[in-house]
């Protein structure tokens, strides 16, 4: 990428506050048939407080970007499109923000590509990485896992415990939880120190996905919740 092209991409990425509830995908999410209408009625309902994180490890490139375009165009009408792992769609589609893994490209090379005030963040397991991701520069982090899921296979939950034995080490670093959390296990979640919360099935295996966005965040901004459906 020469220079110019740089210096451009880097007004892609916008300053958001991070938000408080981050609904992630999976391949089988992405290759439903409903999905773009879901996924634009779950950022409407869930406006600034809502991320919808677009993953899919064994999606092509170029369906995550032609979804996330689509996604980014609609955008105005609330909720912030993310992307896991594709620094380079992020970029060239306009995502609110990119999240890594502990496989994908660093957070400090992520921040020469996308600049000083762009959203970045990245999953984290232990006190170890936790350290790394708050000296590296990232904005937030996901902390998991907290509960089994079939996501994690073989990984057996750690509890919010986990969050209360890293959150001394954030130094500002935001911590969401991840990891099989319902909205009934949010609380516990917020007390430990977390600033929100990471789901999969919690919205996507919810009979209905934009009443799942409202429990979730009805509880995380303190307000009275009758359970749904959830993972």
């Amino acid at each position: 990428m020469d220079q110019r092209a740089r210096g451009r991409t880097r007004t892609v990425l916008r300053v958001i506050a991070v938000p408080r509830l981050h609904v992630v995908t999976d391949d089988l999410v992405l290759g439903r048939t409903d999905f773009l209408p879901v996924a634009r009625a779950l950022l409407e309902a869930g406006g600034d407080a809502l991320a919808l994180h677009v993953r899919g490890p064994r999606t092509d490139g170029r369906t995550i970007y032609e979804l996330v375009h689509e996604l980014v165009t609609r955008e105005q009408s609330g909720g912030h499109v993310f992307v896991n792992d594709r620094v380079d769609v992020a970029l060239t589609a306009g995502a609110a923000g990119i999240h890594l893994g502990q496989r994908s490209l660093s957070v400090a090379g992520t921040r020469a590509l996308v600049g000083s005030t762009a959203c970045v963040g990245i999953s984290v397991h232990d006190a170890r990485e936790v350290r790394a991701a708050s000296q590296d520069g990232a904005d937030y982090a996901f902390v998991g896992t907290l509960h089994a899921t079939p996501s994690h296979e073989g990984h057996g939950g750690r509890g919010p415990e986990l969050l209360t034995e890293v959150a001394e080490l954030a130094n500002g670093l935001l911590l969401l939880g991840i990891g099989g959390v319902t909205p009934e296990r949010v609380p516990p979640v917020l007390r430990a120190g977390g600033h929100g919360v990471a789901v999969i099935r919690g919205v996507w295996g919810a009979s209905d996905p934009v009443r799942a966005v409202g429990e979730y965040l009805s509880v995380l901004e303190g307000r009275p919740s009758s359970t749904g459906d959830s993972n």
